[in-house]
């Protein structure tokens, strides 16, 4: 005979009472994490998963029984179940339907989307203020075969030069995985294609610098082993993990603020469910001025200008945006017949 079923219990989190039912469900099968271990660590991040959350419209991404059993992404909250307590924002798709997302107001929204077997949190880089304009603008730094995380951390090195040169702070992260993630704060001012244009920008230039290292090329067949900059991420209905959220993987890693000088040293493997906790109660949060300022992003826009001067135009979206305007084909150049040669 089995043991004993756990019993759910109700657990005090920002004022509220959040159910925790099935505690003991094992939700990484490799090291033994269960339900209540997630639970407890977002509990223990608090102040870091609202950072990078609060009135964020964010994409759920629900294990129901562990890491090992089918998920699936939750763009529209529940309505059955769901408290009366619990924000909503409303954000609109490419396609141009709309839906209802969580978006935490204090960390019992976060702590009731655990119970719900969420792993992954993906917010939008907006806020539900303006979910039209996104006030975060993110790098996503994404290793190739051939590549590794320090080749991604050595491109991040040369985007904070970049950076610095340009007097804007940037707040680097691991991505759970062999990436690197590198946000900036800047003003809700620009639409998701006017801030889609900046990153490319912004990427077209680092790949200028580092060649050799970085890519900007859409199609795999094109990028080689380089670390290839994915600014479609900053297409509309497009997420990254988030600061301190859990990874969907055998380690239960984490995607974890790093200040800059650390980037050269650190193993991604190293920030995980039980280490990650200790980490940010002992050295604080790299990322706890992030709000501080916002930036204004005129610059990358002269520099998306100056590109498009000397035959640099849009780059492709990905294929289930719809067509944009200006937009080169969605073809892949060795299947192009009509590319030149």
């Amino acid at each position: 005979m089995g043991g004993a079923k756990a019993v759910a219990e109700e657990i005090e989190v920002a004022g509220r009472h959040v159910r925790l039912s099935s505690p003991d469900r094992v939700m990484f099968p490799q090291r033994g994490f269960t339900k209540a271990d997630v639970f407890h660590y977002y509990l223990a991040v608090g102040p870091g998963i609202m950072r990078a959350l609060g009135q964020r419209p964010t994409t759920l991404q629900r294990f129901p029984e562990g890491i090992e059993g089918e998920a699936f992404f939750q763009k529209r909250v529940p309505a059955r179940g769901m408290p009366s307590w619990v924000h909503t924002a409303k954000i609109s798709f490419p396609s141009g339907r709309t839906a209802a997302e969580l978006c935490p107001a204090d960390l019992a929204h976060v702590a009731w989307a655990a119970q719900m077997g969420t792993v992954v949190f993906h917010p939008w880089p907006v806020r539900a203020a303006d979910p039209d304009r996104p006030d975060e603008l993110r790098i996503d730094l994404d290793p190739q075969p051939g590549t590794d995380f320090a080749d991604a951390a050595r491109a991040a090195s040369e985007l904070h030069g970049i950076l610095t040169e340009l007097g804007v702070p940037g707040w680097p992260k691991t991505s759970g995985g062999r990436g690197v993630h590198v946000y900036l704060r800047i003003r809700p001012h620009w639409t998701f294609v006017e801030v889609r244009r900046a990153t490319i920008a912004l990427a077209r230039e680092l790949e200028r610098r580092r060649p050799e290292l970085v890519t900007t090329a859409w199609w795999k067949e094109e990028r080689g082993a380089r670390v290839f900059v994915d600014y479609n991420q900053m297409a509309r209905d497009r997420t990254i993990a988030c600061a301190y959220s859990l990874r969907a993987n055998a380690r239960a890693t984490v995607s974890t603020p790093l200040a800059w000088d650390e980037l050269a040293d650190v193993d991604p493997d190293d920030f995980d469910l039980r280490s990650v906790p200790a980490r940010l109660a002992e050295r604080g949060d790299p990322h706890a001025d992030i709000d501080d300022a916002a930036w204004d992003i005129t610059p990358l826009l002269e520099w998306a200008e100056r590109d498009a001067a000397n035959g640099q135009g849009d780059l492709p979206y990905p294929p289930e945006h719809p067509k944009m305007p200006g937009e080169p084909k969605r073809v892949q150049p060795s299947k192009d017949r009509d590319r030149p040669r």
